[in-house]
């Protein structure tokens, strides 16, 4: 009797290991391979529109996240929907805005005071050379792009341009109709922290150099 019911269980075992092993060799496949789920494309299209500086195209943008244009520009909509406060979810206090051609996140204009007096409130930090030096070119040149900048200064501004503009030093004044890059220009806050009233009062550049008001000729700085 005791033989009959090993082997019976022996027999039931072997059944439920059989059963079960095609499941398990296909769960243990798929980790093998590294198989995911696919990030949703509104999460891939917030993570870029989330670090850009300056609008991005909808081709660049679709190139960016590997997705046919026309997907990604019913997500824009959507997310501009979302973030209006038209969705399920509440308004956002920042909005997707399209501007020169390109899609940018900002803060909502009511929201703009809010933000300004928080940024004027941090503790003030010495600026370092480089953005000095960015924001004199800004200063004389106005209104120029970073990539304007960063050909008249030969290296990359991107980080001094954001201090820049957390600071309150300079302002974006307009996106180009053709490219959508920003134009920057200096902000009254400059003009006090100078004890100036208007640009017009900012000394020559240099005896050797033109005073900037006509604009600098770019092949002539390096």
């Amino acid at each position: 009797m005791t033989d009959d019911v090993t082997e019976t269980d022996a027999v039931m075992e072997t059944d439920d290991a059989e059963g079960a092993d095609p499941t398990g060799s296909e769960d243990q496949t798929s980790d093998a391979a590294g198989t995911a789920p696919e990030i949703p494309l509104a999460e891939r299209v917030e993570a870029i529109l989330f670090i850009v500086d300056e609008p991005i195209g909808l081709v660049a943008l679709a190139a960016a996240v590997g997705s046919p244009v026309p997907a990604v520009r019913q997500t824009l909509e959507m997310l501009v929907e979302d973030y209006d406060g038209r969705g399920t979810g509440p308004r956002r206090g920042f909005e997707l805005r399209e501007v020169g051609g390109g899609w940018r996140l900002y803060v909502r204009e009511d929201l703009d005071a809010m933000v300004a007096e928080f940024v004027g409130g941090q503790a003030p930090a010495r600026l370092s050379q480089a953005a000095l030096e960015t924001l004199a070119v800004i200063a004389y040149k106005q209104p120029v792009t970073r990539s304007q900048v960063a050909s008249i200064r030969a290296v990359n501004v991107d980080s001094v341009v954001r201090t820049l503009l957390a600071r309150g030093l300079i302002t974006e004044l307009f996106a180009d109709s053709e490219t959508g890059a920003i134009n920057y220009g200096t902000s009254d806050a400059l003009l006090q922290h100078l004890g100036i009233n208007s640009l017009d009062e900012l000394p020559p550049i240099s005896p050797l150099l033109d005073d900037g008001a006509d604009g600098f000729d770019e092949g002539t700085i390096r």
